[in-house]
Protein backbone atom coordinates (compact mmCIF):
# COMPACT_ATOMS: atom_id res chain seq x y z
CA UNK A 1 0.00 0.00 0.00
CA UNK A 2 1.52 3.92 -0.52
CA UNK A 3 2.51 5.14 1.87
CA UNK A 4 5.02 7.65 0.30
CA UNK A 5 5.07 10.64 -2.26
CA UNK A 6 7.01 9.05 -4.91
CA UNK A 7 7.51 5.45 -6.45
CA UNK A 8 11.10 4.18 -8.21
CA UNK A 9 11.52 2.06 -10.80
CA UNK A 10 13.80 -1.14 -11.32
CA UNK A 11 16.24 1.33 -12.79
CA UNK A 12 16.17 3.74 -9.09
CA UNK A 13 14.23 6.10 -10.98
CA UNK A 14 12.01 8.36 -8.98
CA UNK A 15 8.59 9.82 -9.55
CA UNK A 16 5.84 11.17 -7.97
CA UNK A 17 2.67 9.27 -7.47
CA UNK A 18 0.61 11.33 -9.59
CA UNK A 19 1.78 13.28 -12.92
CA UNK A 20 0.65 16.13 -15.12
CA UNK A 21 -0.19 15.50 -18.43
CA UNK A 22 0.10 18.12 -20.53
CA UNK A 23 -1.58 17.00 -24.05
CA UNK A 24 -3.95 19.08 -25.99
CA UNK A 25 -2.89 22.37 -24.24
CA UNK A 26 -1.92 24.37 -27.08
CA UNK A 27 -0.89 27.51 -26.43
CA UNK A 28 -1.96 27.36 -22.54
CA UNK A 29 0.91 24.77 -21.99
CA UNK A 30 3.64 27.04 -20.94
CA UNK A 31 1.36 28.96 -18.24
CA UNK A 32 -0.69 25.15 -17.06
CA UNK A 33 2.80 23.85 -16.90
CA UNK A 34 3.79 26.81 -14.67
CA UNK A 35 0.66 26.76 -12.83
CA UNK A 36 1.54 23.10 -11.89
CA UNK A 37 5.10 23.53 -10.82
CA UNK A 38 3.92 25.94 -8.31
CA UNK A 39 1.25 24.65 -7.27
CA UNK A 40 3.80 21.45 -6.18
CA UNK A 41 3.54 19.48 -9.01
CA UNK A 42 6.77 17.34 -9.98
CA UNK A 43 5.64 15.02 -12.67
CA UNK A 44 5.51 16.12 -16.07
CA UNK A 45 4.37 14.47 -19.06
CA UNK A 46 4.51 15.16 -23.02
CA UNK A 47 5.63 13.78 -25.86
CA UNK A 48 7.67 14.73 -29.59
CA UNK A 49 4.02 14.78 -30.93
CA UNK A 50 3.38 18.52 -32.23
CA UNK A 51 0.14 17.37 -33.40
CA UNK A 52 -1.14 16.95 -29.67
CA UNK A 53 1.52 18.46 -27.68
CA UNK A 54 3.61 21.58 -26.93
CA UNK A 55 6.87 20.51 -25.62
CA UNK A 56 8.43 23.89 -26.22
CA UNK A 57 6.27 25.20 -24.00
CA UNK A 58 6.50 22.63 -21.52
CA UNK A 59 9.84 23.39 -21.67
CA UNK A 60 9.40 27.44 -21.04
CA UNK A 61 7.01 26.98 -18.14
CA UNK A 62 9.91 24.41 -16.56
CA UNK A 63 12.38 27.35 -16.51
CA UNK A 64 10.30 29.73 -15.77
CA UNK A 65 10.00 27.90 -12.24
CA UNK A 66 13.59 26.88 -11.49
CA UNK A 67 15.40 28.75 -9.48
CA UNK A 68 17.70 28.64 -5.79
CA UNK A 69 15.01 26.26 -4.43
CA UNK A 70 13.52 24.17 -7.43
CA UNK A 71 16.44 22.70 -9.63
CA UNK A 72 15.83 20.52 -12.58
CA UNK A 73 16.88 17.89 -10.36
CA UNK A 74 13.78 18.21 -8.32
CA UNK A 75 11.31 17.31 -11.39
CA UNK A 76 10.78 14.24 -13.25
CA UNK A 77 10.38 14.58 -16.96
CA UNK A 78 9.22 11.70 -19.41
CA UNK A 79 8.59 12.40 -23.15
CA UNK A 80 7.92 9.85 -25.88
CA UNK A 81 8.89 9.28 -29.39
CA UNK A 82 6.12 9.11 -31.83
CA UNK A 83 6.06 7.39 -35.05
CA UNK A 84 4.88 8.83 -38.46
CA UNK A 85 1.20 6.86 -38.17
CA UNK A 86 1.05 8.88 -35.15
CA UNK A 87 2.32 12.35 -35.80
CA UNK A 88 0.91 15.75 -37.88
CA UNK A 89 2.81 14.94 -41.83
CA UNK A 90 3.32 19.13 -42.15
CA UNK A 91 5.21 18.89 -38.08
CA UNK A 92 7.33 16.01 -37.80
CA UNK A 93 10.14 16.77 -35.37
CA UNK A 94 12.59 14.29 -37.60
CA UNK A 95 13.41 13.38 -40.93
CA UNK A 96 10.32 11.45 -42.11
CA UNK A 97 12.66 9.59 -44.64
CA UNK A 98 15.43 8.90 -42.39
CA UNK A 99 15.91 5.19 -41.12
CA UNK A 100 13.85 4.55 -37.68
CA UNK A 101 17.24 4.68 -35.58
CA UNK A 102 17.61 8.26 -37.14
CA UNK A 103 14.42 9.07 -36.60
CA UNK A 104 14.16 8.05 -32.72
CA UNK A 105 17.65 10.46 -32.26
CA UNK A 106 16.62 13.17 -34.57
CA UNK A 107 13.16 13.35 -32.22
CA UNK A 108 14.90 13.22 -28.66
CA UNK A 109 17.39 16.07 -29.77
CA UNK A 110 14.73 18.49 -30.46
CA UNK A 111 12.71 17.45 -27.53
CA UNK A 112 15.56 18.17 -24.98
CA UNK A 113 16.02 21.39 -26.71
CA UNK A 114 12.60 22.07 -26.44
CA UNK A 115 12.28 20.90 -22.65
CA UNK A 116 15.97 23.10 -22.07
CA UNK A 117 17.48 20.10 -20.30
CA UNK A 118 19.70 17.39 -21.57
CA UNK A 119 18.33 14.52 -20.38
CA UNK A 120 15.17 13.48 -19.44
CA UNK A 121 13.90 11.24 -16.68
CA UNK A 122 12.16 8.46 -18.75
CA UNK A 123 12.13 8.58 -23.17
CA UNK A 124 8.76 6.26 -23.89
CA UNK A 125 8.20 4.80 -27.43
CA UNK A 126 4.59 5.91 -28.13
CA UNK A 127 2.81 3.36 -29.50
CA UNK A 128 4.23 -0.08 -29.97
CA UNK A 129 5.68 -0.63 -33.91
CA UNK A 130 3.65 -2.38 -36.46
CA UNK A 131 6.25 -5.11 -36.79
CA UNK A 132 8.43 -6.62 -34.36
CA UNK A 133 11.94 -5.74 -36.22
CA UNK A 134 11.03 -2.25 -35.97
CA UNK A 135 10.26 -2.36 -32.57
CA UNK A 136 13.80 -4.06 -31.99
CA UNK A 137 15.32 -1.25 -34.09
CA UNK A 138 13.36 1.44 -32.14
CA UNK A 139 13.97 0.27 -29.17
CA UNK A 140 18.14 -0.28 -29.38
CA UNK A 141 17.84 3.62 -30.69
CA UNK A 142 16.60 4.19 -27.40
CA UNK A 143 18.97 2.26 -25.40
CA UNK A 144 21.90 4.02 -27.14
CA UNK A 145 20.15 7.35 -25.28
CA UNK A 146 20.10 5.71 -21.94
CA UNK A 147 23.60 4.20 -22.40
CA UNK A 148 25.21 8.11 -22.83
CA UNK A 149 22.57 9.48 -19.75
CA UNK A 150 20.62 11.11 -22.15
CA UNK A 151 17.62 9.17 -20.91
CA UNK A 152 17.49 7.65 -17.28
CA UNK A 153 15.00 5.01 -18.16
CA UNK A 154 13.04 3.78 -20.83
CA UNK A 155 9.07 2.71 -21.07
CA UNK A 156 6.41 1.98 -23.84
CA UNK A 157 2.48 3.40 -24.02
CA UNK A 158 -0.98 2.41 -25.62
CA UNK A 159 0.39 -1.24 -25.21
CA UNK A 160 -1.92 -3.57 -24.47
CA UNK A 161 -0.64 -7.15 -25.48
CA UNK A 162 0.69 -8.84 -22.89
CA UNK A 163 2.22 -11.05 -25.33
CA UNK A 164 3.75 -8.00 -26.62
CA UNK A 165 5.49 -6.55 -23.15
CA UNK A 166 6.63 -9.57 -22.60
CA UNK A 167 8.55 -10.16 -25.84
CA UNK A 168 10.08 -6.58 -25.19
CA UNK A 169 10.95 -6.98 -21.40
CA UNK A 170 12.32 -10.87 -22.52
CA UNK A 171 14.55 -9.58 -25.42
CA UNK A 172 15.50 -6.00 -24.99
CA UNK A 173 18.62 -5.25 -22.97
CA UNK A 174 17.33 -2.34 -21.38
CA UNK A 175 14.06 -3.16 -19.94
CA UNK A 176 10.82 -1.00 -19.85
CA UNK A 177 10.63 0.92 -16.99
CA UNK A 178 7.28 2.84 -17.06
CA UNK A 179 4.02 1.60 -18.89
CA UNK A 180 1.73 3.88 -19.63
CA UNK A 181 -1.63 3.45 -20.98
CA UNK A 182 -5.28 4.11 -21.38
CA UNK A 183 -6.80 2.80 -17.69
CA UNK A 184 -10.71 1.66 -19.24
CA UNK A 185 -12.84 -1.39 -19.11
CA UNK A 186 -12.42 -2.01 -22.28
CA UNK A 187 -9.07 -3.44 -21.73
CA UNK A 188 -10.13 -5.27 -18.48
CA UNK A 189 -8.17 -2.13 -16.81
CA UNK A 190 -5.10 -4.01 -17.52
CA UNK A 191 -5.30 -6.59 -14.43
CA UNK A 192 -2.42 -8.75 -16.21
CA UNK A 193 -0.42 -5.95 -17.54
CA UNK A 194 -0.28 -4.67 -13.91
CA UNK A 195 0.58 -7.69 -12.75
CA UNK A 196 3.48 -8.57 -14.80
CA UNK A 197 4.79 -4.59 -13.94
CA UNK A 198 3.98 -5.08 -10.03
CA UNK A 199 6.35 -8.62 -10.78
CA UNK A 200 9.28 -6.72 -12.09
CA UNK A 201 9.68 -3.52 -10.73
CA UNK A 202 8.16 -1.34 -13.65
CA UNK A 203 5.94 1.75 -13.31
CA UNK A 204 2.36 1.57 -14.51
CA UNK A 205 1.16 4.76 -15.30
CA UNK A 206 -2.63 5.28 -15.89
CA UNK A 207 -4.55 8.04 -18.23
CA UNK A 208 -7.76 8.99 -19.55
CA UNK A 209 -8.69 7.83 -15.77
CA UNK A 210 -11.07 10.02 -14.81
CA UNK A 211 -12.70 10.84 -18.37
CA UNK A 212 -13.63 6.64 -18.93
CA UNK A 213 -14.30 6.04 -15.68
CA UNK A 214 -17.39 7.57 -15.31
CA UNK A 215 -19.40 5.33 -13.97
CA UNK A 216 -16.98 4.58 -10.86
CA UNK A 217 -16.90 8.02 -9.57
CA UNK A 218 -20.61 8.46 -9.76
CA UNK A 219 -20.91 5.12 -7.98
CA UNK A 220 -22.86 5.25 -4.48
CA UNK A 221 -20.22 3.70 -2.34
CA UNK A 222 -17.29 6.15 -3.65
CA UNK A 223 -19.45 9.18 -3.42
CA UNK A 224 -19.56 8.03 0.38
CA UNK A 225 -16.21 7.81 0.67
CA UNK A 226 -15.91 11.11 -0.56
CA UNK A 227 -18.30 12.25 2.05
CA UNK A 228 -16.61 10.40 4.79
CA UNK A 229 -13.17 11.80 4.01
CA UNK A 230 -14.17 15.47 2.90
CA UNK A 231 -13.06 14.94 -0.65
CA UNK A 232 -14.76 14.66 -4.65
CA UNK A 233 -15.19 11.38 -6.61
CA UNK A 234 -11.92 11.95 -8.83
CA UNK A 235 -9.63 12.06 -5.44
CA UNK A 236 -11.07 9.16 -4.18
CA UNK A 237 -10.03 6.84 -7.28
CA UNK A 238 -7.20 9.07 -7.63
CA UNK A 239 -6.08 7.67 -4.39
CA UNK A 240 -7.48 3.90 -4.83
CA UNK A 241 -5.33 3.75 -7.74
CA UNK A 242 -1.63 5.32 -5.85
CA UNK A 243 -2.46 2.57 -3.02
CA UNK A 244 -2.50 0.01 -6.07
CA UNK A 245 0.41 0.53 -7.65
CA UNK A 246 -0.41 2.99 -10.09
CA UNK A 247 0.85 6.11 -10.94
CA UNK A 248 -2.02 8.61 -12.72
CA UNK A 249 -2.01 11.65 -14.97
CA UNK A 250 -3.93 14.15 -14.73
CA UNK A 251 -4.68 16.38 -17.72
CA UNK A 252 -6.59 19.46 -15.68
CA UNK A 253 -6.58 22.98 -16.66
CA UNK A 254 -8.03 24.34 -13.62
CA UNK A 255 -5.90 25.22 -10.58
CA UNK A 256 -8.43 24.11 -8.27
CA UNK A 257 -8.13 20.79 -9.66
CA UNK A 258 -4.50 20.86 -9.57
CA UNK A 259 -4.77 21.58 -5.97
CA UNK A 260 -7.40 18.85 -4.98
CA UNK A 261 -5.18 16.26 -7.32
CA UNK A 262 -2.28 17.38 -5.03
CA UNK A 263 -3.81 16.10 -1.91
CA UNK A 264 -4.52 12.33 -2.57
CA UNK A 265 -2.34 11.67 -0.47
CA UNK A 266 -3.68 13.28 2.09
CA UNK A 267 -5.58 10.55 3.38
CA UNK A 268 -5.79 6.66 2.78
CA UNK A 269 -8.33 4.39 2.19
CA UNK A 270 -8.79 1.01 4.49
CA UNK A 271 -8.10 -2.29 2.96
CA UNK A 272 -11.89 -3.00 3.16
CA UNK A 273 -12.53 0.48 1.65
CA UNK A 274 -9.83 -0.61 -1.18
CA UNK A 275 -11.85 -3.69 -1.79
CA UNK A 276 -15.10 -2.20 -2.50
CA UNK A 277 -13.85 0.23 -5.37
CA UNK A 278 -11.60 -2.76 -6.80
CA UNK A 279 -15.07 -4.47 -6.77
CA UNK A 280 -16.39 -1.76 -9.28
CA UNK A 281 -13.84 -2.31 -12.06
Amino acid sequence: MATTDHVTSAYSVRSPRIIYGTAWKKDRTEALVRTAIELGFRGIDTAGQPRHYDEAGVGAGVAACLNDHLRRADLYLQTKFTSLPGQDPARVPYDPKAPLAEQVAQSFKTSVHNLRTDYVDCFILHSPMGEGRQTTEVWRAMELLFDNGGARQLGISNCYSLTYLETLYRTMRVKPAVVQNRFYAQTGYDREIRAFCRLHGIIYQSFWTLTANPHVLAHDDVKLLASKYGRTPAQVLFRYLTQNDVVPLTGTSTEAHMREDLQILDFELTEDEVGRVTALF
